[in-house]
This record gives structure tokens, C-alpha cells and sequence, in this order.
């Protein structure tokens, strides 16, 4: 079995998370902070949408492991493992912005294979298996590519918030940022799939989860693009993270955020 004989069930649970998140999304639905200090969200959408996809995961492939941001791991010694973060980008579902999406990953053997970007209100899905990546919603089905970028005063920069980093890293992400053509701020999983679609050139971040990032791996390199860790190791563990559309542009952050 391949990752590949998995694409038709993740649209599946990508359509079931969708149908849950909607009916939430652009309401005056309640707020909880996971956090004593600061503030990190998660609503009644997030749980309900990871519920139903292990619901279903649980019932398709009951020896699969699953991983995910609200409830947590199971059977994460298994050969398959799902990777879920219902809604990535909640602070934008809950300022009613539409930068956030379902990310739905698949690792074999602790490597991602498989991964999908579902964005349900714009109707767009992301999906890529280290190999190929794809872009279906209103804008027609079409391959994804990233673009080149021969140097960083040609990228466009995203991150998601400065304020998200300690003052060390912020101090080393402004200066690539201080290279860069453009820098903007927003867009979580968003920022990734745009990358991906070859519409920017550069993402850094820290402090991400492994389910943060583990969905998107497989769509980004499946684009043609690069993903590491700050230190230029493989990113499925998360914390401080790099990814580009073009390996000239990668090594030139690199060079900057390790001096």
C-alpha cells in the first residue's frame, strides 16, 4: 500500500471538517485561551473538526496512529500516522479573516508522505506527496510550482507574526527581512501554500508544532520547493522553520539567521 491509495479518504476527511468548521466560521462562537500567559485560541470548531477525522480514521484504519493539536497522540508507533490540526490559522478563523485552513498530514515510518491544505470557505484544496503537488478550488485544478528566486532582495518574505518569535530570533529574522523585496506578516498554512503555488518566495517561522508543519512538507517539496529547520535539519519536529521556493534563496536565509 502506497501513500498514494490514501488521496480519496483525505479528501473525505477533508470534506467531513469542512461541513463541521462552516457553520462556526463568522459567528460569535466562544473563545477559550489554552494558555495562563498569552494567548493561544481554540474553539468548539477546532475539537469538533479533529473529532470527526478521528471518528473516521478510527473506524477506516483502526491500526493507524493519529497525532493532533487538540486531543493529542495515539498509536503513534504504528506504520501510519495521521497528523491533524483542524484549523490552522485560528486566530484568523476567530477575527473572521481567511487565512487559516484543515491540515491534514500522513507519515509513514515517521516520514510525511502525504499532506493537504483544505481551506473550506474559498472551497481550495492543497495536496502534494513529496513528488507532485496539486491546487483544486474556484481557480480551476492545476499542478503547483514554486517560482525562482535567485536572491533575497528579489523574495517576497512571509512570516506569520514577528511578535510570535523571542527577541533573539526576531533579531536574526530581521535580517533577512532587511534583504528581502517585500515582507509581510499573516497567513499561517496559508503563507506555505502560496510558496507552493509559486506566488512567494520565502517563509520563516518558530515555535511551530510538528502538526503545524508535517501536512505542508509533502506539498512543498512536492512543488519543488525546500523545508528545514533553522539549522538546516529535517523540519517534521517544528520549532524554528525555513522554507523556499528556490535552493539560492534558501541558503542566502540560512547564511543570515545562523549569524
Amino acid at each position: 500500500m502506497t501513500a498514494i491509495d490514501f488521496t480519496s479518504f483525505v479528501d473525505e476527511l477533508a470534506t467531513a471538517s469542512g461541513q463541521t468548521i462552516l457553520p462556526f466560521f463568522r459567528t460569535a462562537l466562544a473563545v477559550e485561551n489554552k494558555l495562563s500567559r498569552g494567548f493561544d485560541p481554540v474553539t468548539a470548531a477546532d475539537r469538533a473538526a479533529e473529532d470527526a477525522m478521528r471518528s473516521m480514521i478510527r473506524k477506516t484504519f483502526p491500526e493507524h496512529g493519529i497525532l493532533g493539536e487538540e486531543y493529542g497522540s495515539e498509536q503513534t508507533d504504528a506504520e501510519y500516522v495521521w497528523v491533524l490540526d483542524p484549523i490552522d490559522g485560528t486566530k484568523s478563523f476567530i477575527s473572521g479573516m481567511v487565512a487559516w485552513g484543515t491540515l491534514i498530514g500522513l507519515m509513514r515510518f515517521g516520514e510525511p508522505v502525504y499532506g493537504m491544505m483544505h481551506q473550506p470557505f474559498t472551497r481550495e484544496r492543497f495536496a502534494g506527496d513529496s513528488g507532485a503537488a496539486n491546487y483544486r478550488g474556484p481557480a480551476g485544478d492545476r499542478d503547483l510550482h514554486v517560482r525562482r528566486c535567485e536572491t533575497l532582495s528579489d523574495a517576497v518574505l512571509f512570516t506569520t507574526s514577528p511578535l510570535l518569535m523571542n527577541a533573539a530570533d526576531r533579531a536574526s529574522f530581521s535580517k533577512v527581512e532587511n534583504k528581502a523585496k517585500l515582507s509581510r506578516y499573516g497567513g499561517d498554512c496559508y503563507a506555505y501554500c502560496m510558496l507552493a503555488a509559486g506566488q512567494i518566495d520565502l517563509v520563516i517561522e518558530t515555535e511551530l508544532k510538528p502538526h503545524d508543519i508535517i501536512p505542508l512538507i509533502p506539498i512543498i517539496l512536492g512543488a519543488g520547493g525546500i523545508v528545514t529547520t533553522w539549522e538546516n535539519g529535517p523540519p517534521q519536529a517544528g520549532g524554528r522553520i525555513v522554507a523556499a521556493g528556490d535552493a539560492r534563496t534558501h541558503a542566502a536565509a540560512l547564511e543570515l539567521l545562523k549569524s
